[in-house]
């Protein structure tokens, strides 16, 4: 049984990444392994007879056949703050593998060892950090968010320190790619153009095909050409500019239709794939409040539930000043081609917020009022403290009810009507638009955090499994799903997230 690996990026040559390998580990030991995930990219193993060869692949002990491991370069606006060296401090691209469909994946460790990227970190990841991308990973996929996955973990039988020791682990993430605006801003910060429209051609090739007209993309260099830089038109730059933006807006409102806050929404952490990527300091909104922040770092609310359009926003737009230099030779002339773009991209993400918005109160299609209606409903909402997902899943059941229960009805008394005037010649359609929109459980961070606990204390994943079935079918009330449907009791007021894995 093998793994059909190819080594598409490194291929690109050593201006883009760095050729190191992972870091053994003293006892790997597979803890999680995502069957389903495998199955669709052709991955031959399960957990039930293929465990310790697993854990020895996904540990880095052992390297899949034709895997060339690198640490991938990239710079980023981290808070606002330009850095031109960030790159892959801990983690390793083994390579990349076609699914069922056709579609490549990268196989990425996260928690494998140091590179030169690593600023003096140590390179590896505690167990906890590791559990949760699992789980947040899973459930975001469940909730139809557009996400990077997670394939495996493996504990490591050695300590990580931190302000304490913790149990070591290395975790597999499963993404399009991992090229992110940080990629882009890399070689822009060193005035490399040859190696941007190599970057460009390979990310065309990569994820917009449809874009290609009659260049060959730079995966069929040699590893060794460092100076081939394949030919890209300002028309396919432009075309490929817009693609991107595309991306971007389903994934930021699907964050906002399910009360995700991303907490680290720096330009290295915005894939152009549109993919929601790096869990570490995420979390869930409980009360609807636009300035609602739990990431540790994020001390001036600048990555804020209510300020994730503006950030994408201002992220896109720095993407767009690496390409400026393939757009025209002229920078007033590759501005001016390129800055409709970005205006069509705030019409298309406001226009689209609205229509997010209006189907979790069953509009399929807003008229001229909605979005009065849709506003009148979210300033209630903040000023009473409604929980901002039990709100709409009560909403959704009151289709089939006769009343709203109390205290709720009385807090929306006056809102209620309007919205059963404006939906009643469409109620059933509208039952149906909102059961699809309104997940009836998120992953709470209470319940994200007990398990977590328990699972670093014991090693029991009984109640992880539990939780993990409940997640994986966000839409339907399952015979679990009101263990974890409760807001927690002091409102996370003291809630923070960190930078984990």
């Amino acid at each position: 049984m093998t793994i059909n690996l190819s080594n598409n990026y490194q291929a690109l040559g050593t201006s883009f990444s760095e050729q190191t390998f992972p870091a053994p580990v003293a006892a790997p030991s597979l803890l999680l392994w995502n069957e389903t995930l495998a199955k669709t990219l052709t991955i031959p193993f399960s957990q039930k007879d293929d465990a310790e060869l697993i854990a020895q692949y996904f540990s880095g002990n052992q390297l899949i056949e034709g895997s060339k491991p690198v640490s991938q370069a990239y710079s980023g606006h981290q808070f606002g703050n330009f850095n031109p060296h960030l790159g892959d401090g801990r983690a390793h691209l083994l390579g990349d593998i076609a699914d069922t469909e056709g579609q490549r994946w990268d196989i990425q460790l996260k928690g494998s060892g140091v590179s030169s990227f690593s600023r003096q970190g140590d390179g590896r990841c505690a167990l906890g950090p590791a559990l949760r991308e699992y789980m947040m990973s899973e459930a975001m996929f469940a909730l139809g968010v557009p996400t990077t996955r997670c394939l495996a973990v493996v504990t490591t039988g050695e300590n990580v320190y931190r302000e304490r020791p913790y149990d070591g682990a290395v975790v597999t993430r499963v993404a399009t790619s991992h090229i992110r605006v940080g990629t882009f801003q890399y070689f822009s910060a060193r005035n490399d153009t040859d190696s941007l429209k190599k970057l460009t051609n390979y990310a065309i090739n990569r994820h917009f095909p449809e874009l290609l007209v009659e260049q060959k993309v730079a995966t069929t260099s040699s590893p060794d050409d460092e100076t081939m830089a394949d030919d890209i038109s300002s028309e396919q730059v432009l075309k490929f500019f817009s693609a991107v933006l595309s991306k971007q807006v389903p994934l930021v409102l699907s964050w906002l239709r399910v009360g995700f806050i991303h907490g680290v929404m720096n330009t290295d952490n915005t894939t152009i794939s549109g993919e929601t990527i790096d869990y570490g300091p995420c979390a869930m909104m409980n009360a609807y409040d636009l300035d609602t922040v739990f990431s540790s770092i994020d001390r001036n609310g600048r990555y804020a539930f209510g300020k994730q359009i503006g950030i994408i926003q201002w992220n896109m737009t720095r993407l767009a000043e690496t390409l400026l230099p393939l757009v025209a030779s002229d920078e007033d002339d590759a501005v001016a081609k390129i800055e409709p773009l970005l205006a069509q991209f705030h019409q298309d993400i406001q226009q689209g917020y609205l229509t997010m918005m209006a189907a979790k109160i069953g509009i399929d299609e807003p008229e001229q009022g909605d979005a009065q209606l849709i506003n009148d409903l979210l300033a209630i909402m903040q000023k009473q403290k409604l929980d901002y997902t039990q709100t709409f899943t009560a909403l959704t059941k009151a289709l089939n009810k006769s009343e709203i229960e109390q205290p709720l009805a009385d807090m929306l008394n006056e809102w209620l009507p309007r919205w059963h005037a404006r939906i009643e010649p469409f109620k059933a359609a509208a039952h149906s638009l909102m059961v699809s929109t309104n997940p009836v459980v998120i992953p709470r961070n209470h319940h994200v955090e007990a398990l977590l606990a328990s699972c670093q204390e014991n090693g029991d994943l009984t109640a992880l499994d539990k939780f993990l079935a409940v997640l994986r079918q966000p839409y339907t009330e399952i015979t679990d799903t009101k263990h974890y449907q409760d807001a927690p009791v002091d409102g996370d007021n003291s809630y923070h997230t960190y930078c984990g894995t």
